[in-house]
């Protein structure tokens, strides 16, 4: 009777985008099922972050059940506080309502221009004085951060942006807190800074989305994996005001992560020259799931579309793509990186 082959160890890093993120929820979902990988790290921002510290206490309650229970409870919850307001609706009004934002262009959608207005005019501080944010509840009721903080079952770096600074910070170990995955998260029109320490944060796209850093210096394994939300290409240039907004944002956060491919891609160069030897510098292997046809689809009003049939049809999506790259990459990781950075990112 064969042994089952061991684990391959990689490290996930996990870009944000609001109700996008479950997409990347879908891709978790599918590499937990397959349970061919052993996840060492991951490094997350925003949405990713709340994708991260739900996968990390599940894996801690249950293994890779639990972390996929858990990630379905996170989403549910997020699904069940978009509707809360409106909690009188009838299922096939909020069908209704997800199937009228998909209709109608976001430049003419009356949500997007509503928010858009108050968001150009007003200030969160404005008009939240009270600095309510549903997204404490979410993750204070769905996530043991102390217990998590005291069992790791893997390691946990998730980024946020110094405001005073224009700095990343990366909390990690006994930094994991409701406030850090709300600072990584904190959109500056929508929310007030969050207050660490006597430092104030936004969210950690600006500046890290993901942070790959921290999985090169404080992870064993070389392999990262990194699910993309925020497309990389988006074919055709954008005409209206809000498909411009859209696209500079896009290209926003993800400079930080092209920075750092351009990085590794200058190391990876120098070390297969050999004009640096491997033991003065680390060779990552970098693999990526990303769909962008898919997400360049999405309209930018849809990143706070928190219906659960349209939450679900990105859980789906990131399943695909999961299984898609298992199919194709799995005998690579720890041998190889299956992405060809300069092509792709320089």
């Amino acid at each position: 009777m064969s042994r089952p082959s061991p684990k391959k160890a990689i490290n996930l890093a996990l870009q944000g985008g609001g109700s996008h993120g479950a997409f990347t929820w879908g891709v978790l979902d599918h590499l937990l099922a397959d349970g061919r990988l052993r996840l060492e790290a991951l490094s997350a921002t925003s949405a990713g972050s709340l994708n991260a510290v739900a996968l990390a206490d599940g894996l801690r309650c249950a293994g890779a059940d639990g972390a996929r229970q858990a990630l379905q409870d996170l989403w549910h919850a997020v699904a069940a506080a978009g509707r809360a307001p409106t909690s009188w609706q009838a299922p096939w009004l909020d069908a209704f309502m997800h199937g009228l934002q998909q209709a109608v262009p976001p430049e003419f959608s009356p949500l997007h221009q509503w928010t858009a207005a108050l968001t150009q005019l007003f200030s969160p501080y404005q008009l939240n004085p009270l600095n309510l944010n549903p997204l404490r509840d979410i993750v204070q009721a769905q996530i043991d951060f102390e217990a998590l903080r005291r069992t790791p079952p893997l390691k946990l770096f998730l980024s946020a942006t110094n405001v005073e600074t224009g700095k990343i910070r990366v909390f990690s170990g006994e930094q994991i807190t409701p406030d850090a995955v709300l600072a990584s998260a904190c959109l500056p029109t929508l929310f007030q800074a969050v207050e660490i320490d006597g430092e104030y944060f936004w969210d950690g796209g600006y500046m890290g989305n993901p942070a790959i850093f921290p999985l090169i210096y404080d992870s064993d394994s070389a392999d990262v994996l990194i699910v993309h939300v925020n497309p990389v290409l988006r074919r055709g240039v954008p005409r209206s005001a809000t498909e411009i907004v859209n696209r500079v944002n896009e290209i926003s956060f993800n400079s930080s992560l092209m920075r750092e491919m351009r990085a590794i891609a200058f190391v990876t160069s120098l070390i297969d020259r050999g004009k640096l030897a491997p033991e003065d510098a680390r060779l990552m292997r970098i693999h990526s799931i990303r769909c962008d046809e898919l997400m360049a689809a999405q309209g930018v009003v849809s990143k706070l579309d928190t219906a659960w049939s349209y939450l679900c049809e990105l859980r789906d999506a990131g399943r695909v793509q999961a299984q898609a790259w298992l199919e194709e990459n799995f005998a690579q990781v720890g041998k190889r990186s299956t992405v060809d950075i300069r092509a792709e990112f320089l």
